[in-house]
């Protein structure tokens, strides 16, 4: 059975490059964005199962691409995936339209086994 596409997006090079490597690994197709205006067209194009949002790009940070994600479209699952898990943010991810959040800096031990407690539900 194939594994559904994922979106990546992160405005720095070795968190893509590391959560692309993880995922590939693990048979997902990955498609990637680096901020959150092409993070919006690529999910348009590509509708991928789920978005790993980046929160902190500059320009269209991933709360306002999330919005605009899922105002947009069949909403796919989005995860943020982000350093800032304060009480407050973790709110304000909520209220954006995320589905969730994994922790930064990623673990290549338990990372593709967070995506995939996202993707228990998604139908390829």
């Amino acid at each position: 059975m194939p594994k559904p596409t994922l979106l990546i997006v992160d405005d720095n090079a070795q968190n893509l490059y590391l959560a692309r490597f993880l995922l590939e690994r693990s048979g997902y197709e990955i498609c990637e964005a680096h901020n959150g205006q092409e993070a919006v067209a690529v999910a348009q194009t590509q509708r991928p199962a789920l978005v790993l949002m980046d929160i902190q790009m500059p320009g269209m940070d991933g709360l306002e691409a999330t919005r605009q994600i899922k105002a947009g479209m069949a909403a796919p699952l989005v995860v943020a995936l982000t350093a800032k898990v304060m009480a407050g943010d973790r709110e304000a991810i909520l209220a954006a339209g995320c589905d969730g959040y994994i922790q930064k800096p990623i673990d290549p031990d338990s990372f593709v086994s967070e995506v995939e407690t996202y993707l228990q539900d998604v139908e390829v």
